[in-house]
């Protein structure tokens, strides 16, 4: 009687194994962005309805975080499937950098794609005289959220223009809507905000209160002495009130994964973004700035294997 009922059991077990749904747990994409008034929020906002409709099985979602920083350590601990983060970050986590927010080397860590630069914005009110990076002294300023990829941009900016936080009058470490609602206010004279270009907290201060844009010349972003920094341009009219072109300093966003993340997964994530790069740019305009062609230049990670697979099918990669 035992004996019958365990090969009942047996039987039940080895209908339910054959059946189609019987392994059907839905694969989780949690994709990692920032600030909800940034660009990684929206464009990881397009990536999940994306993924969600083109990836059998999915079950996406989007969390607004304190960006590249926080996104590289969820990452490691596999609380997350993909993240956005700078290029610059993305270096320091594989190295380990404590002093950049890493206690430790990110090893599980795997690039997607390089896609858009983002764009250092250092924004004055016009009523503070602020003009120049010199003209930061004495001034008070914010700087994003402690230890995220923009605070880290904003050490690296003023080491190279011979500033330092102690020079400023008062600093803050706000994120971006915050920042610009204290300028608005009277509050904070400028901020230092690393971003794609048209970011939404930044045009609607243009819209509200006359700014200037303080530019960070060449010969500052050589002496930062990385080549995740490169001279860049805020064209003319970028923002209302924007006259003139303005000289920056650029660095490179990065689509990170990790280990964990099966290569299937990783190769339609890789091969979905590129095949919707019009429906991306709806969602912000700095997706205009992602190209194929140099989606694997420069990364200072390896590639995730799946990602490897898209670009050696089309060509990107021999």
């Amino acid at each position: 009687m035992h004996l019958a009922k365990r090969l009942g059991l047996l039987a039940a077990a080895a209908i339910l194994a054959s059946s189609p749904n019987a392994h059907a747990n839905p694969t989780s994409i949690n994709i990692l962005t920032g600030g909800t008034s940034g660009v990684y929020y929206p464009l990881g906002m397009s990536l999940s309805e994306l993924y969600s409709e083109r990836i059998a099985d999915s079950n996406t979602s989007v969390r607004a975080t304190k960006a590249s920083v926080e996104n590289l350590n969820l990452l490691q601990i596999a609380r997350g499937q993909l993240a956005f983060a700078l290029g610059d970050s993305v270096a320091d986590a594989w190295k380990g950098d404590e002093e950049a927010g890493f206690r430790a080397p990110r090893d599980r860590l795997r690039a997607i794609a390089g896609i858009y630069p983002n764009y250092i914005q250092i924004v004055a009110s016009k009523a503070s005289g602020i003009t120049r990076l010199e003209d930061l002294r004495g001034k008070r300023i914010s700087v994003g959220a402690p230890r995220s990829g923009t605070e880290l941009n904003a050490r690296a900016i003023f080491k190279a223009a011979g500033l330092s936080y102690a020079d400023m009058g008062h600093v803050e470490f706000k994120p971006y809507a915050e920042s610009v609602e204290l300028i608005e206010k009277g509050q904070l004279d400028a901020t230092l905000q690393s971003a794609g270009l048209g970011m939404a907290a930044i045009r609607d201060l243009a819209e509200r209160v006359p700014i200037t844009f303080v530019a960070i010349p060449e010969q500052v972003v050589s002496r930062i002495g990385s080549s995740a920094y490169q001279s860049g341009t805020i064209p003319a009219g970028t923002y209302k009130g924007q006259a003139n072109d303005v000289t920056t300093a650029t660095i490179t966003n990065v689509l990170v994964s990790q280990t964990s993340v099966s290569d299937a997964v990783a190769y339609q994530m890789t091969k979905l973004l590129f095949e919707n790069l019009d429906r991306l740019a709806e969602a912000h305009p700095a997706a205009r700035d992602i190209r194929l062609e140099r989606a694997t230049s420069g990364l200072p990670i390896p590639l995730h294997p799946g990602a490897e697979r898209f670009y050696r099918e089309v060509g990107v990669l021999k």
